[in-house]
């Protein structure tokens, strides 16, 4: 017979997750609310995991940060947004670097919960069956940046609809001829949404599109760029992230490329250096440091048992710049 669950108990009771997690710990909740609890925990002979009521003493005003990479843009910029905003309500942030790696941001949930944050906020690339049982199990409140999950609350860039509308300016421009250097699917925003994204613009203009998959680091890139440097096979090279664009073109220089007068080249992220290269780099900004001050904001909510949706999107904004050429 399948376990009762904490998202069981909330479901039956007709509550938030948070709120039955909060009563569990000894939160307050109403008069109301906590007897519908102890009705459904009563019916169903539910009883709370011993590692969850390891966790039921007081809470530090510490938020607990997981991030994939310590020397990411985009992770540093969101950092910044979150520690700015929690400061200022009285709350401190606890950074944990899982180096891209799994099993390490599995084990974090774990180790931060039992450091007693009130709750944690988790730069994520991937969700896996093994991240939600530990959700699950240490029950306080988890919010999600760049990917989402219906069992999670979520702040999602909206990776799709900005690789859209970028690579439909490109088409408008009269690019045909298309090389896409993207990352591995297994990170489902960059590697799956954003590439759909793109795809999507490219499909519907008829381009002829070729692609190639590399790692989100500049030095993997730049092989990439000098083997398109030395085919000439595009008008045009689309990248994934700022990152990988950097890379290509560090590898058409080192083939004797110039761009946008040999080949265009654009990126995705908005890195604020990337208006000051020369050629600037077409891209897409995206608000890191906003989308962390809004994280805050949205894991401080969770914690007073506020009622958020499950999944929220930033915004973004096409930076239209030197390094794409107009052919039309």
């Amino acid at each position: 017979m399948r376990q009762v669950t904490i998202n069981d108990i909330a479901k039956l009771a007709g509550v938030a997750k948070s709120t039955v997690s909060r009563y569990l710990n000894g939160g307050s909740v109403g008069q109301v609310t906590r007897e519908k609890i102890e009705r459904v925990i009563q019916e169903t002979n539910y009883e709370p995991n011993q590692f969850a009521q390891s966790l039921k003493s007081k809470q530090t005003k510490m938020i607990g940060v997981i991030v994939p990479r310590l020397d990411s843009y985009a992770a540093s910029r969101t950092m910044m947004g979150i520690d700015e905003r929690l400061t200022e309500r009285g709350y401190q942030m606890l950074v944990v670097n899982t180096a891209q790696q799994t099993e390490r941001e599995i084990e974090q949930l774990y180790n931060l919960a039992k450091q007693k944050v009130a709750g944690i906020i988790w730069l994520g690339t991937t969700v896996t069956a093994r991240h939600l049982s530990a959700i699950e199990a240490i029950q306080i409140p988890v919010l999600l940046i760049g990917q989402e999950h219906a069992s999670v609350h979520s702040l999602v860039y909206p990776d799709f609809d900005a690789a859209y509308a970028l690579g439909k300016q490109f088409m408008d421009w009269g690019h045909r001829k298309v090389i896409y250097v993207g990352v591995e699917a297994y990170d489902i925003a960059v590697g799956q949404t954003r590439r759909d994204g793109f795809l999507k613009a490219f499909n519907e203009a008829g381009a002829d599109v070729k692609t190639y998959t590399t790692t989100f680091k500049i030095d993997d890139a730049i092989p990439i760029g000098a083997q398109i440097g030395r085919e000439q096979a595009a008008s045009l090279v689309v990248c994934a992230t700022d990152n990988i664009a950097l890379g290509v073109l560090k590898g058409l220089a080192n083939s004797g490329k110039a761009v946008p007068n040999d080949v265009s080249v654009s990126g995705f992220g908005g890195y604020d250096f990337t208006e000051v290269l020369h050629p600037s780099l077409t891209t897409v900004h995206l608000p890191y440091r906003r989308t962390g001050a809004k994280a805050a904001d949205m894991i401080l909510h969770l914690l007073t048992g506020d009622v958020i949706a499950m999944k929220t999107f930033t915004n973004f904004e096409i930076k239209l710049r030197e390094s794409v050429d107009i052919l039309n």
